[in-house]
């Protein structure tokens, strides 16, 4: 299936979405995967391993090459694309795959909307944050998990903890759609990011760009 959606985010970069309706085989036919990539992928079980190959196949996409370029991952983890000077972040659930993409540090998370984050919202929200859920608390609470998801990619070197070092700032929910305000703060570490949500079906689409 084609590109599912696609939007240019300011103050320069991109993020889109692929909705999942191929086989593996398809990816793996059209894809040049490195043998670590074909390493990691033959030890992926069940969709995962579906979702995994979408969400670089857009990124070969959305990069506009002809030829694919190598995904690398620095000593952190985070993911980088091989000869460009963009930063990238990837996720992937159920259906879609979603990639952001941007010369400034960004982080994307796309998650299906389900009751069962409820059961974990104290492992990742602060006691303030609890105080503001809105009456759609699972829309809300997958709101907070997008947005901290993708500060946690944005700062890239692991050991972050949710509540202690990620900061939401007060927002209202208004709808499906709009942007708030983030940071990380950790040590000397201090970084603010502009925080894009929209609701797409039965998804939340997060993405976050450096300020």
């Amino acid at each position: 299936m084609p590109l599912h959606f696609h939007k240019y985010i300011k103050p320069e970069g991109e993020v889109g979405i692929w909705k999942i309706k191929e086989p593996i085989s398809f990816f793996l036919q059209n894809m040049e995967l490195t043998d670590v990539e074909k390493d990691h992928v033959n030890k992926i079980r069940g969709h995962l391993k579906v979702e995994w190959l979408a969400s670089r196949y857009l990124l070969h996409i959305m990069s506009g090459r002809t030829e694919r370029g190598e995904l690398l991952k620095d000593k952190y983890g985070k993911p980088f694309l091989k000869d460009s000077t963009y930063q990238i972040s990837l996720s992937h659930s159920a259906e879609l795959a979603a990639v952001a993409a941007s010369p400034k540090i960004v982080g994307v998370d796309i998650q299906k909307i389900v009751p069962k984050i409820k059961r974990i919202a104290n492992k990742f929200m602060r006691p303030e944050e609890l105080k503001v859920l809105s009456t759609n608390d699972i829309f809300h609470l997958h709101l907070f998990w997008g947005a901290k998801e993708c500060l946690y990619k944005s700062y890239g070197k692991r050991k972050l903890d949710f509540r202690k070092h990620i900061h939401i700032e007060p927002f209202i929910l208004r709808g499906e759609e709009g942007t708030f305000s983030g940071k990380v703060m950790k040590g000397d570490f201090k970084e603010e990011y502009k925080i894009t949500y929209q609701k797409i079906d039965d998804y939340l689409l997060v993405h976050s760009i450096q300020l």
